[in-house]
């Protein structure tokens, strides 16, 4: 405890040093095509300095198949390095005023809605987001820089009224120390900020581990935290490959001088940091998988619900951690669903590269992707489901599947206690309120839930039954920055964005004031 104790000081308050020079960095000459050759970085991003690495690896677009680059292939001691830098810029970032912190948020927040469409462009072609989409995320993902560069003037303590008139009591808010932030593929930019926006507004500094299929939308994120004046050492990029992801990940959990553990990913991922971290007791975050229900009463709109399941099922290819899994239909309003539901995704949905006009639905992002959706499809058929459109890999290209829909699909199938991640829909009859709700909490985990009523009481009450962290009542959509995102049982450990993520990298500390 002494050496941890030792390790983790900062000793004396000390000015923010001057910022480095950037140093030569690598970046791709010209770039792909289309894409910002000033924001596609390729090395790390560490004490304000882009740093190579001993080795690299390649990241491709999950459409064609092409290379966009080669990036640092940090390994266990270039995440220790990032680690120190962030400890040592700590001891001063702590120091700085929350005005100050909210200016610099502010900043870099202006800078991205000034490389919006650069930033998109990023998004697109690494992860196959279809354009329109990664414009939303550019957006989404700014206004958390934005959001939490006005909370961090709202950080506010307590005077406790005390037994005893010779006595004060009063309770600080500080900063927890240096938070490690690990984030997938799905949402490169958006995942990062929501954590980093609320970290830096509390006071912390942060490294960041994206996702290895992912990196460039990080690297372009510390280009403009460079630009904005973010002090040397508050925000570090290590990126890595997947056979160097468990490495670094076990360095990050582990070392002492890292405070709090931020991360978005797989319930399985999440437990392993979790035991990882639980050697030095840290602060942790989760925000892990899902299994959205969205259930459709018969006294629901039949349309409203139709749009709400595609906005909910089909956003990023079905590749979203909130996206409905299992679609629950009353008996009576069942078969004019399936109609709609099959006329909607046939009509509305068109399959393509991101970067083409019109496109909805890009890539999967990788060959296991495809394959998952493939077993969760052809289990369901063997077990008596129907497909009523889709079923099948896209002629388009290796990683491009249909939008599939699924009839008559029974409790004991895949996709109904698996999470797909995928374009695929099945839909499951049942007659009773009660019978829906026991099928939407079968599960162990239990992020987000839907469902379509009109009926006022109803309402009230499944809205209180499901076993969720949030709900969607006739809306398919519900993210939102001034909103607390995060899950119960198995789906993760606190909350993101809103008034409330902050708390996330505060600590409380109680003073006792005698002798009065």
């Amino acid at each position: 405890m002494g050496t941890c104790l030792r390790l983790r000081s900062c000793g004396a308050a000390r000015l923010l040093r001057p910022r480095p020079g950037p140093g030569p960095a690598r970046r791709l000459a010209g770039g792909p095509a289309g894409l910002s050759p000033e924001l596609l970085r390729t090395d790390s991003f560490v004490g304000g300095r882009w740093l190579p690495a001993a080795a690299t690896f390649p990241v491709h677009d999950p459409a064609s198949g092409a290379a966009l680059g080669s990036v640092a292939d940090c390994g266990a001691s270039d995440a220790r390095a990032a680690v120190r830098a962030a400890h040592e810029a700590f001891c001063s970032w702590r120091g700085v005023s929350a005005k100050e912190r909210s200016s610099l948020l502010r900043k870099w927040y202006d800078l991205m809605m000034q490389n919006k469409d650069d930033l998109a462009k990023i998004i697109t072609a690494e992860s196959g987001k279809p354009l329109k989409e990664a414009q939303g995320e550019i957006l989404y993902s700014a206004h958390f820089l934005e959001w939490f560069s006005e909370e961090a003037r709202r950080v506010y303590g307590d005077i406790i009224s005390t037994p005893t008139k010779e006595r004060r009591a009063l309770v600080l808010k500080q900063p927890l120390g240096v938070a490690a932030v690990i984030t997938p593929w799905n949402f490169p930019s958006a995942m990062i900020t929501r954590k980093v926006g609320a970290a830096l507004a509390a006071g912390c500094t942060v490294v960041v581990k994206p996702a290895e299929d992912t990196p460039f939308s990080a690297l372009a994120l510390a280009q403009l935290a460079n630009q904005a004046g973010i002090p040397a050492g508050v925000y570090n990029v290590v990126p890595c490959s997947r056979a160097k992801a468990s490495e670094v990940g076990e360095v990050l959990c582990t070392d002492p001088l890292v405070s709090k553990i931020s991360f978005t990913g797989s319930t399985v991922t999440g437990k392993v940091l979790l035991r990882h971290a639980a050697s030095t007791v840290k602060r942790v975050s989760m925000e892990l998988g899902g299994l959205a229900p969205f259930i459709v009463f018969d006294s629901a709109n039949v349309d409203q619900a139709v749009a709400g399941a595609m906005a909910s099922k089909f956003r990023n290819a079905g590749q979203t951690c909130v996206c409905a899994n299992r679609f629950l239909v009353q008996r009576g309003i069942h078969d004019s669903f399936v109609k709609k539901f099959a006329e909607a995704i046939h009509n509305s949905l068109h399959i393509g590269n991101g970067f083409e006009e019109g496109t909805t639905q890009g890539p999967l992002i990788n060959e296991k992707a495809v394959e998952k959706v493939e077993k969760h499809v052809s289990d369901a058929v063997s077990k008596g489901a129907t497909v009523v459109t889709g079923g099948k890999r896209h002629s388009y290209g290796r990683n491009f599947f249909e939008p599939t829909l699924l009839s008559n699909v029974t409790v004991d199938m895949l996709c109904s206690h698996e999470e797909t991640f995928g374009p695929l829909a099945p839909v499951i009859k049942f007659d009773t309120e009660e019978e829906a709700i026991a099928i939407a909490n079968a599960t162990d985990v239990g992020l987000a839930g839907y469902f379509y009523s009109q009926d006022p009481a109803q309402i009230w009450r499944v809205a209180e039954q499901l076993e969720v962290g949030m709900v969607g009542v006739n809306e398919g959509l519900i993210s939102s920055v001034e909103c607390p995102f995060g899950g119960v049982k198995q789906s993760g450990l606190g909350r993101e964005g809103s008034k409330y993520g902050i708390d996330e990298y505060l600590e409380i500390k109680y003073v006792c004031y005698g002798g009065l």
